[in-house]
């Protein structure tokens, strides 16, 4: 008999919480403004407050932790017949493998060494402390355990004038990759590049 796996015990494994943007958001080869910045932080605000009460706190997480993992078991549940199979199950992993292979070759492709420091960022998403916990600590300004649209406009900002090297009001693809190469130089022990304008 096929196992079958519930959408209760997928878990949080499956779960990847958004976190702060960084400058340049989606497109890290465009120059940003401090103003788009600071848009891009009210979107993603908006998006992130899911029950509209003006703060961010655990209601919010596990309302998006819900509302993700119903999309997940959707997409993994492939005949629809609301269970997942070990075979969906096995599909899926070997479709993130297959996508797992496919971006280290491009990668390779691009000329960047080694896994491009995602193994450097496994505690991004960790649950305590990693990059996502500091973040949304530091911008809990007043310690209250929820962030308010104010705080996390804040932190975005500080975020901003942190890759913002020369101070001209603009973050550039050279200055945003000499952030990221900071971090990694901090977590990793690898040498940060020095900032460029582009």
């Amino acid at each position: 008999m096929i196992r079958k796996i519930s959408l209760l015990t997928l878990g949080a494994a499956l779960v990847a919480a958004p976190v702060l943007a960084a400058p340049g958001g989606a497109d890290r080869n465009s120059t940003q403004t401090r103003a788009e910045a600071e848009a891009r932080a009210a979107e993603m605000f908006a998006r992130m407050d899911a029950n509209k009460d003006g703060k961010l706190d655990a209601a919010d997480r596990a309302a998006r932790r819900t509302a993700m993992q119903a999309k997940m078991f959707e997409r993994l549940d492939a005949n629809k017949d609301g269970n997942i199979s070990k075979a969906e199950w096995d599909q899926h992993g070997a479709d993130r493998a297959a996508k797992r292979a496919e971006r280290g070759e491009k990668r390779a492709d691009a000329g960047e060494a080694g896994d491009g420091g995602r193994h450097g960022m496994r505690g991004h998403h960790g649950k305590r402390g990693g990059h996502r916990g500091m973040m949304m600590g530091k911008a809990d300004a007043d310690g209250d355990k929820a962030i308010s649209e104010a705080e996390f406009r804040t932190a975005a900002l500080a975020r901003f004038d942190a890759a913002d090297a020369n101070r001209d009001g603009q973050v550039t693809p050279g200055e945003r990759k000499a952030q990221r190469d900071a971090w990694r130089a901090r977590r990793g022990g690898a040498a940060p590049a020095a900032p460029t304008n582009e």
